[in-house]
């Protein structure tokens, strides 16, 4: 997943193109294309994305940044399998439309519109549709791609559910995903499950008090190696600590898997404070929660609306103002 100082250049150039006609803009002009060439004389065998050719009489950066949005994919040979190999063109290429897209400064429509055109180009050759389908997959779909983004990854599975060339079980892992996406987005309610106390007492999410109107829910694994920082950051977090002893926030971690005898075994790691459960794998049963990596963080107001989705421990904290 890497990113190429080349491409980066190339799509700033591009942009800016015959806008930067005098001043500083001019200057900046001439500093890439200079940082560009030196690149280029670097690597001078090195196969190049084939970017659209803008129009000339588009001169705002606004204007041919939409042009390129809308066309970015014109000029590349999907049918070439040589080419849709390459991973510095193909895959790098991808990176970078991506990373436009998710910069902050496209529209909603543009990023509809831009990314229909590259589905529309994939879905009529097999070979680049399964190349590309597995791109969206690693980069936007994968928790640990520093892409990663479910909207945008939305958006692509909306647009290929329309397809009239892909195959019903292609289609039927994709409604999965945009289903299970889709439940607990920020704003809504979350999902409602049955956990069970060590005790075996029973209870529900929604009936769960939330102190201060804030509620962190964590879904864990103890037998999983790759969460185990995460975990020992919360539990050596003595911010947080305080935070629920002195009744400012509810933390609810539910174990998720299989092995009763595994979670009762780490129950004694846990905080005292804390509200620990098991759902009994009902929500991996019931799809009722997109747990693609563990732990999986979710914050919660007191009505159980859903604050942040699946977020890093960092923006947690950081939206709990500790």
């Amino acid at each position: 997943m890497k990113t190429h100082l080349y491409y980066y250049i190339a799509i700033v150039c591009i942009i800016l193109g015959t806008s930067c006609t005098s001043g500083q803009k001019q200057h900046a002009t001439e500093e890439h294309t200079s940082i560009q060439k030196e690149n280029v004389a670097t690597q001078p065998d090195k196969a190049q994305f084939p970017f659209p050719d803008i129009p000339v009489m588009l001169t705002e950066p606004e204007e041919r940044r939409e042009f390129l949005l809308a066309h970015y994919w014109d000029n590349f040979n999907f049918s070439d399998t040589t080419l849709l190999n390459n991973r510095d063109i193909t895959e790098q290429g991808f990176v970078n439309h991506i990373s436009l897209l998710a910069d902050g400064e496209s529209s909603s429509q543009e990023i509809t519109k831009s990314l229909d055109a590259l589905c529309s180009h994939i879905e009529q050759q097999q070979e680049a549709c399964k190349t590309f389908m597995h791109l969206f997959d690693e980069y936007l779909y994968n928790p640990n791609s520093p892409l990663y983004n479910e909207a945008l990854y939305l958006v692509y599975l909306n647009r290929m559910l329309q397809s009239k060339t892909i195959d019903d079980a292609t289609k039927s892992t994709l409604d999965f995903k945009q289903k299970l996406i889709s439940r607990n987005q920020p704003g809504t309610l979350a999902s409602d499950f049955t956990y069970y106390l060590p005790n075996g007492q029973a209870s529900k999410l929604h009936q769960t008090p939330a102190s201060n109107n804030r509620l962190l829910l964590i879904f864990y694994d103890p037998e999983c190696p790759s969460c185990h920082e995460i975990m020992q950051d919360m539990l050596h977090d003595q911010t947080l600590a305080d935070a629920v002893t002195d009744g400012k926030l509810t933390v609810l971690a539910i174990y998720t898997e299989g092995n009763p005898e595994a979670w009762r075994s780490d129950l004694s790691n846990l905080p005292a404070n804390w509200m620990v459960g098991t759902d009994r794998e009902a929500i991996k049963l019931n799809a009722l929660y997109d747990l693609k990596a563990m732990p999986s963080l979710y914050l919660l107001d007191g009505n159980k609306k859903v604050i942040l989705k699946d977020a890093p421990y960092a923006r947690i904290r950081a939206a709990l103002h500790f």
